[in-house]
């Protein structure tokens, strides 16, 4: 087994809203993988291969792939338990540290990325983590995805019914950043031109529920209704997906920000 050791600064406390702690077994069991070519990509236009820092990486479904281009990857997250959930990677660090708080030195990384978390970010302070942990001419990547389509369009009024009707009001704020595919996102740097990219994943009907299940809006339906909104929708699910045992491909387009400091 290879190590890899990184010197670090200390990191301070700062409070966090933690939308993911307790569904964290589910987030690392079914949130989908993002697309090879979408790493090949960032690679591509970084400023080396030597240290990418995945920021806000959840159980580290960025990380394991940028382990494949990148000498080094810093993964972190604000939550302890999304951390504990991470599989074990070579040459993946894995680190609880907020957002604005890395504790990694200055000018250490030639790539930062952010997969599916910057809206939940005080992005100013974010921005000026970035700048201080980036080499010259390192490069940012942030990136969403939202509302899932199968080949299917009466399942897919089923799921969208579900995302922007049942569970909506229960999105905590930060999620209309996602909605409007970061347009709306605040991105101060000098911007690179990119591909368009999707993600897919084969699920049986199983697979699809226990993904809607790591929602944070999902969470707080339970928390403040005290009603699980997951059977209902699994019986309109089943309706429309008789099979158990049946695989169908789900796909999502990926919102892309790359820039350069």
């Amino acid at each position: 087994m290879a190590y890899v050791y990184l010197v670090c600064h200390y990191v301070p406390y700062m409070p966090f809203n933690d939308h993911f702690s307790r569904q964290s077994r589910a987030y690392a069991d079914y949130r989908p993988t993002y697309p090879g070519a979408l790493i090949e990509f960032l690679a591509s236009v970084s400023a080396g291969r030597q240290l990418v820092w995945d920021c806000g990486t959840g159980s580290g479904q960025a990380a394991a792939l940028l382990a494949a281009s990148f000498e080094r990857v810093y993964a972190s997250d604000a939550s302890a338990q999304q951390i504990a959930s991470a599989p074990v990677v070579e040459r993946v660090h894995f680190a609880v540290a907020t957002a604005s708080a890395s504790g990694l030195p200055d000018q250490s990384c030639d790539l930062v990325t952010v997969a599916q978390a910057a809206h939940w970010f005080n992005l100013p302070a974010f921005y000026n983590e970035v700048r201080r942990v980036l080499r010259p001419r390192g490069v940012i990547a942030m990136w969403c995805y939202v509302a899932m389509d199968t080949d299917s369009a009466r399942l897919n009024d089923c799921l969208h019914a579900f995302q922007y009707g049942r569970v909506e009001p229960y999105w905590p704020p930060g999620r209309e950043l996602v909605d409007a595919r970061y347009v709306t996102l605040p991105f101060p740097f000098d911007r690179i031109a990119a591909p368009a990219f999707h993600m897919t994943a084969q699920w049986t009907r199983d697979g699809l529920l226990g993904y809607i299940s790591s929602w944070s809006a999902v969470a707080r339906c339970r928390d403040v209704e005290g009603v699980d909104p997951l059977p209902e929708l699994a019986a309109d699910v089943a309706r429309l997906w008789p099979s158990a045992d049946e695989v169908r491909e789900v796909r999502w387009p990926v919102y892309l920000l790359v820039g350069r400091v």
